[in-house]
């Protein structure tokens, strides 16, 4: 609590350096919109490199939300890597040191390959408000960064060059900010968006969430996550008292909160799948009633390269949340940027800046898609079915993860963010394939088991193309190919034009 206090009170502080603030909105380098974890890490990371930020969040009071409380390991390396690990001190975070998968009463654990990191590197669980409470204490305290609460309405184009916002500011005033580079991170519900990118979501099911008190999990210091009818249910600690359970519902509408036929369905659905260990508590969050939910949302990253603009976060790629690789993924793409804009010393050449920001699409393709892939694919893959096909397919992959060494490891090393690698994605993936085929034809095979290995196959082949083909096969497996790939720094933007100068 009183690190939240402190928190606030430093915002409030930064909010009132009214003449210094005044004066840097009209020197802005950057104008960042959003300030969640990727908007709030950006700015810090920018204005450590000494730039001049404006960022204009929405609403600047702490969040309470059900996505954005986990944290892979992979992504706190890239914490480390921004100077913000002291963000997840204070807040009760817990450490996670992997997952534990159950199916039919059977466990698995997959241990995150830390053998080789500092005792400090693992997972973390915690509640998103806090969290992002701290980034933004790190955000306001630099003098030459400006954070303000405001709602962006739309860009600032001339001739087809982003010049900055249209915004109205807390108290209602119509506002524009302007500046050279106008980064654009305001979250999955973005209305900028549209103007920046394709946005093609999906919207394949939602999660309900509740939080279980006063319980221990079957392994403590693991995620546990059960391969339940007809979809998965995950749990992870996020204090030293709590523990988020995510229930995946399948469709676009859930059953009603507010007439207690959610609580009803689960209940009756949802609470005889729950491990034993976390039942009673399942149960008491329920009849306590803080039940909320939220879209499980989708969507390939498909920008449009625009001068003047940046699109980074969930406002313009989002994948499934079963395996929490959001933040990994936004954190990957804030340090990318930052070190993109590091030989910079100018952003005024906005055709010259926009072509080299091209890069950022690429450079960041191996990384992100391949956790994106992996989120969509488990998705699929753990999902009940009547499908015979399907059900095989389910139980080798969690038959392939119980083999442990190299098999389990390989997989969650990159679920973990430690090695986003497409093609060892590729190779797990079809390994499962193999798996199961060769338990069906063997010893004897069948005509019957033939045909379900054959329509395995397809149906492997059905999951995992669509989702690489979104994403991007050249970029993905092949980014040196592509002409961005290779984009050097502009001459007259680098610092070392400018001391030739």
């Amino acid at each position: 609590m009183a690190d939240n206090q402190t928190a606030d009170r430093a915002l409030q502080m930064s909010q009132n350096r009214k003449c210094q603030l005044s004066k840097m909105a009209e020197t802005a380098d950057i104008i960042i919109v959003g300030a969640g974890v990727a908007g709030s890490a950006l700015a810090y990371a920018l204005g450590k490199d000494g730039w001049q930020v404006h960022v204009i969040e929405r609403d600047l009071t702490e969040p309470d939300r059900i996505v954005g409380e986990y944290l892979q390991p992979g992504g706190y390396l890239k914490l480390l890597e921004l100077g913000l690990q002291d963000c997840v001190n204070g807040i009760d975070a817990q450490q996670v040191f992997g997952y534990i998968l159950s199916m039919d009463g059977k466990n698995c654990k997959l241990p995150y390959p830390l053998e080789n990191f500092h005792p400090d590197v693992a997972g973390r669980g915690f509640h998103h408000g806090p969290f992002i409470q701290k980034l933004r204490q790190k955000v306001a305290s630099l003098p030459n960064v400006k954070l303000e609460e405001g709602t962006v309405g739309s860009l600032i184009e001339e001739k087809g060059t982003v010049k900055g916002v249209k915004y109205k500011s807390k108290a209602g005033n119509d506002q524009t900010a302007n500046a050279p580079l106008t980064i654009v991170c305001d979250g999955c519900h973005s209305n900028l968006k549209r103007s920046l990118c394709i946005p093609k979501v999906d919207f394949p099911s939602c999660y309900v969430g509740l939080v279980l008190e006063n319980c221990e999990l079957p392994f403590s210091s693991h995620g546990h996550v059960a391969l339940a009818d007809p979809l998965p249910l995950v749990f992870y600690p996020i204090s030293s008292n709590e523990v988020r359970c995510l229930v995946d519902v399948p469709g676009q509408r859930v059953p009603s909160i507010s007439t207690g036929e959610m609580a009803r369905y689960l209940k009756t659905v949802v609470a005889p799948q729950v491990p034993p260990e976390l039942y009673t508590a399942f149960l008491a969050s329920i009849e306590k009633g803080n039940i909320k939910s939220m879209p499980n949302r989708s969507m390939p990253a498909a920008p449009y390269p625009t001068a003047g603009a940046l699109l980074i976060g969930d406002a313009f790629n989002m994948r499934n949340a079963l395996t929490g690789g959001g933040m990994t993924v936004a954190l990957s793409d804030v340090v990318l940027v930052r070190n993109l804009l590091r030989p910079l010393h100018s952003l005024n050449d906005a055709s010259a800046l926009c072509k080299y920001l091209e890069s950022f699409y690429t450079l960041r393709k191996p990384v992100a898609s391949t956790i994106n892939a992996l989120s969509d694919a488990l998705y699929k893959v753990f999902g009940k079915s009547t499908d015979p096909a399907r059900e095989e397919m389910r139980q080798a992959c969690f038959d392939y993860l119980s083999l442990g060494g190299i098999f389990s490891s390989g997989p969650i090393s990159i679920l973990s963010g430690l090695n986003p690698c497409p093609w060892c994605l590729l190779l797990h993936f079809f390994a499962v394939v193999t798996y199961g085929v060769m338990r069906l034809l063997l010893p004897f095979p069948s005509p019957k088991r033939m045909w379900i290995g054959a329509r395995m196959i397809l149906g492997a082949s059905g999951i995992i193309y669509p989702i690489i083909k979104a994403e991007g096969v050249r970029q993905m497996f092949f980014p040196v190919t592509v002409p961005a790939y290779h984009r050097t720094t502009p001459v007259n933007l680098a610092k070392e034009n400018k001391i030739l100068k």
